[in-house]
This record gives structure tokens, C-alpha cells and sequence, in this order.
């Protein structure tokens, strides 16, 4: 039996729920003081510059508030960076990862295998990192499109050997520190991550993977993507995101910065299956140049509580921006979602459609914003919030905020809310499908939006994943 028709026998949760015993090399104190910073920052052999930006980062943390002013914002009364880990450096003897699988210590490449990263290499993907609690433990990119000048590798590396381009763009023009209290935390004890780098009319025409697994309990992870595309470029990046159950909550707060270049398209999918103790809490932004074209789609579930919101400028005449989302929240969990979207320039174009799921008296919420500033004239954006629910203890809430500021623009919003109806369930049931089959076809075909934007292997995980939702929920 191959290793892809194992993985396919496999159970859903029993490829994800599992943990390893903790092994690091390096594990920093608890909490976030500047004493931990400098230690981190030594660690990596950072040069000067990075370690100022990080105590700069840190100063704008302590300043800001949390964000609970917020209207039915998910509770974050739980979230105590004191009691969190900020850096976990695995045992693995190269830093920056290796190149080859058979290289990595056996509970870490038995991770992987088991979450099924090498199939995905193998029969769909350009080039996968692998990052194991706070670092990169495995990178790797096919030699073609190395030598079309493509750089994809992690972020530690990018500011050794790519140190002026990061240098440039590093939260200094997409996420500032400043943006929020979870943006200066992320620049101040950020680790790991993906760098991609697309040289001018390049076209990487099967898509590229990092893949982030939290194991150890109590820690955080605050991984840091920084995507630039050259004028004419293309590229889809995919991220996978995990955690085993652990006792005590977990910390994630990533870092994306998208930047894309006149007449270039990046596509950034993201399908994130954290465990239920788990907040994810990340700041991501693209920069769209002239003609430039961004997509987004996210799939976000198993976290206690989430805030989402990737967003986009649109900076140059005709870049476009477009939204997808699914969020699925069960007991206890408060999926809060959505898109931010700046019109900045004439002829600019957005959609949004957003996909929720409830159950068992869990709670999903899109939140979003749309912005079209004056002078932006021509422009478009259209806003689709569809949530189904499961019974009456659930919620969904629908938040848009729209400020038009030029009168030759094109808007519109729709947004509707529905439970599974009895009748659609008895037309499947006489059509020979039991009551819990009826109701994952009906969830599938309501996600299909976004399942069909990723490719095959990620669209069937996608769905497993609601599948293993919804179990003991149905009825």
C-alpha cells in the first residue's frame, strides 16, 4: 500500500489530534519582556536593524490596548502573553530547515507524513516549507523555477541572505507594527515563516505550500509570510495550519504581507485546523500596484476564538481584489471573519462572499470594510454574506461597514441566514441518503465556492475537515 492510499484510509482527526513528545534544542521563558527579545534575536544571529525593529514593536505592544471595545468581539479575557511561550526552537541540526525529508529527526518527519505533506509535494506543489513549532525545519523548491530567479525559503534565511528586500518591506508598508496590539506582537518576537520573491513576467504555474504545526502546549506561534510579485508575475501560495487538543490555550498571531506588483496576480489560500483551545489571532494585508490582481481564501475552523480579516489596497488604477471565506464554529467557539478592502484608485474592483457554519451553539460573525476614498471613481465592490446554521442555540451575526467618499462607484451588499430545512433533508432522504449523509452533502455543496478554487487535494481535505465538524453534531 502507498503512502497517499494509506493516508486516504486514514481517520480525519487521527491525522491531526496527535501530538509528539516535546524535544527543542532552544526554549525561551514565558511571557514577553525585552530580555526575551534579545535572546530570540541572539539565537537567530540577527543582524542589528531586525533587533531594533522587534524592541520598537515591543514599545507599541505594551502602549496599545486589546481590542475588546470592539462590538460582540470574541473574548479575549483568556489570552495572558505571561503564561505563553513566544519561541520553541526544534531539535534539528541545520537551522533554516533541510533540503531533503529523509534528513529530518523521525517524530518530526512522522508528523508530517502523517499530515500528509510529502504526497502533497510530490503531486501538486512547486516547493513546500515546513515549519515544527517556532522555525522551518524543511524547505525546499524545484531547481526550475530556481532558475528562473524564483526565491521561496524562510523568513530567517530571507534576512540573512535577501537582507535589503526584506529590509524594504518587512512590516514597514503593509502591516505596520502600529496597526494593532497583535501586529506589535507579531514584530516583536515574530519566528519563521515563508519569503517569496517572483521576478517580473515569471509565471509559477503550480502553487507553492508552507505548512505550520504547533505540538508543544502553551506556546505561541508567530510565523511571518512576506510575498513580493513582480510587475507581470503569477503565483498561488497555499498555507496549512494545525494543532493537536492540548489543556491550556495556545497562541497563534502570523504575520502576511502580499505585495503585488503592475499587472501581477497572486492567488493566497489558507485552510487553518487549530485545536479548540486555540486563538488565532493574525494580521494579513496585500498592496495592490496597477492592473495588479489579489485573491484571498480562507478556511478557518477548530480554534476557540479567531479574528480574521485579511485585507487588501487597492493602490493602482484596475488592481482588484477578491474574497473568499469559510468559518465554522461549534460549542464554545466564536469565529469572527472577514475582508477589509481600500478602493485608492480609479477603476478599482472587489468582491467578498463569505461562507459560515454553526452548530451547537456556536457563533460566527462576519466583519468587514469597505473603503472607496474620492477620486476612486469607476470602481466596483459587491458583498455576499450566506450562513447556514444547525439549530436555534446557534448565532450568526453579519457586520459590513461601507464608506463611499465618491459618488461613481458601484456597490452592493447581500446577506442572508438559514437553517438546514426539514423538506430539503427528506428530498435526499427518499433519494436514498441517511439523515447525517443529507446533511454533509448540503454543507458541501453550500462551501463549494470555495472548495473549487483550491486544488484537488486541498478541496477533499477541505471537506473532511467539516465532515470530522460536524460528526456527533448531526440529528
Amino acid at each position: 500500500m502507498s503512502s497517499q492510499d494509506h493516508l486516504k484510509e486514514t481517520d480525519t482527526e487521527a491525522r491531526f489530534e496527535f501530538k509528539k513528545e516535546e524535544k527543542s534544542a532552544f526554549k525561551s521563558e514565558k511571557g514577553l519582556t525585552e530580555e526575551t527579545i534579545r535572546v530570540i534575536s541572539e539565537d537567530k544571529d540577527e543582524p542589528e536593524w531586525m533587533l531594533e525593529r522587534r524592541l520598537r514593536a515591543l514599545e507599541q505592544f505594551e502602549a496599545m490596548p486589546m481590542p475588546t471595545d470592539w462590538p460582540e468581539a470574541p473574548d479575549l479575557s483568556e489570552v495572558d502573553i505571561d503564561q505563553i511561550v513566544p519561541y520553541i526552537r526544534p531539535d534539528i541540526d541545520v537551522r533554516g530547515g533541510v533540503d531533503d525529508w529523509t534528513d529530518l529527526p523521525e517524530e518530526i518527519k512522522d508528523t508530517f507524513d502523517k499530515l500528509g505533506i510529502p504526497e502533497a509535494e510530490k503531486n501538486a506543489l512547486s516547493g513546500v516549507g515546513a515549519q515544527y513549532e517556532s522555525e522551518i525545519v524543511y524547505q525546499n523548491m524545484q531547481e526550475r523555477w530556481e532558475e528562473k530567479g524564483v526565491v521561496f525559503c524562510d523568513m530567517d534565511k530571507a534576512v540573512q541572505e535577501h537582507e535589503e528586500l526584506v529590509k524594504e518591506y518587512f512590516m514597514t508598508k503593509a502591516v505596520p507594527p502600529s496597526d494593532n496590539k497583535f501586529a506589535a506582537l507579531h514584530g516583536a518576537i515574530w519566528s519563521g515563516g515563508s519569503f517569496v520573491y517572483v521576478p517580473e513576467d515569471t509565471t509559477v504555474e503550480m502553487p507553492i505550500q508552507a505548512y505550520f504545526r504547533m505540538n508543544s502546549e502553551g506556546m505561541g506561534q508567530f510565523e511571518h509570510t512576506l510575498i513580493i510579485a513582480e510587475e507581470g508575475s503569477e503565483v498561488h501560495y497555499i498555507e496549512g495550519c494545525s494543532a493537536p487538543k492540548y489543556s491550556a490555550f495556545n497562541l497563534h498571531s502570523g504575520g502576511v504581507e502580499v505585495f503585488v506588483g503592475e499587472d501581477a496576480h497572486v492567488q493566497y489560500s489558507t485552510v487553518q485546523n487549530w485545536s479548540k483551545n486555540t486563538y488565532n489571532l493574525n494580521t494579513k494585508r496585500a498592496i495592490a500596484e496597477k492592473g495588479g490582481r489579489m485573491e484571498w481564501i480562507s478556511g478557518s475552523m477548530g480554534s476557540k476564538a479567531t479574528m480574521l480579516y485579511p485585507s487588501t489596497i487597492l493602490k493602482g488604477r484596475g488592481a482588484s481584489d477578491n474574497h473568499i471565506t469559510i468559518a465554522f464554529a461549534g460549542e464554545g467557539q466564536d469565529i469572527d471573519t472577514g475582508a477589509k478592502v481600500y478602493h485608492n484608485a480609479p477603476e478599482t474592483k472587489s468582491t467578498i462572499e463569505s461562507k459560515s457554519i454553526s452548530k451547537d451553539g456556536g457563533r460566527t460573525n462576519y466583519r468587514g470594510l469597505v473603503h472607496i476614498a474620492d477620486g476612486a471613481s469607476d470602481s466596483s465592490t459587491a458583498v455576499e454574506c450566506d450562513a447556514l446554521m444547525f439549530d436555534n442555540e446557534s448565532t450568526s451575526d453579519t457586520m459590513p461597514y461601507m464608506e463611499i467618499n465618491e459618488s461613481k462607484v458601484d456597490v452592493a451588499h447581500e446577506a442572508t441566514v438559514g437553517k438546514i430545512g426539514d423538506e430539503d433533508i427528506f428530498y435526499l432522504q427518499s433519494r436514498g441518503l441517511d439523515d447525517d449523509d443529507a446533511k454533509q452533502m448540503i454543507v458541501s455543496g453550500f462551501i463549494e465556492p470555495i472548495t473549487e478554487e483550491l486544488p484537488i487535494e486541498y478541496a477533499v481535505e477541505l471537506n473532511r475537515l467539516v465532515e470530522l465538524e460536524m460528526e456527533g453534531s448531526l440529528g
